[in-house]
């Protein structure tokens, strides 16, 4: 009952910057936690960053320094700025929440992902 919408992907050169956006809407009430994954052909869905509704960030080896993930409660809304991108940084990426639904039970939600490719 959570819906995600993506936006921001597109084509950047190596070294160059994008911020992906992601709005939630729904049964937002109750969203602990959102962030960013990303996959590409032939590989699993890998976490890139995530953050609480505290404020709390954890981010992947792989773009620790150069990704910073934020959120905007009021607006429902969680952001990826990226910079310093590299073409192993091409992939779909997708935004993910977890709403709690009882005491020891989430939900896990994703929006349908935004092309991010960076060319050399």
């Amino acid at each position: 009952q959570v819906q995600l919408v993506e936006s921001g992907g597109g084509l950047v050169q190596a070294g160059g910057s994008l911020r992906l956006s992601c709005a939630a809407s729904g049964s937002i009430f109750g969203i602990n936690a959102m962030g960013w994954y990303r996959q590409t052909p032939g590989k699993q869905r890998e976490l890139v960053a995530t953050i609480t509704s505290g404020g709390s960030t954890n981010y992947a080896d792989s773009v620790k320094g150069r990704f910073t993930i934020s959120r905007d409660n009021a607006r429902n809304m969680v952001y990826l700025q990226m910079n310093s991108l590299k073409p192993e940084d091409t992939a779909v990426y997708y935004c993910n929440a977890h709403r709690r639904t009882g005491v020891v039970t989430t939900n896990t939600y994703w929006g349908q992902g935004t092309q991010v490719t960076v060319s050399s």
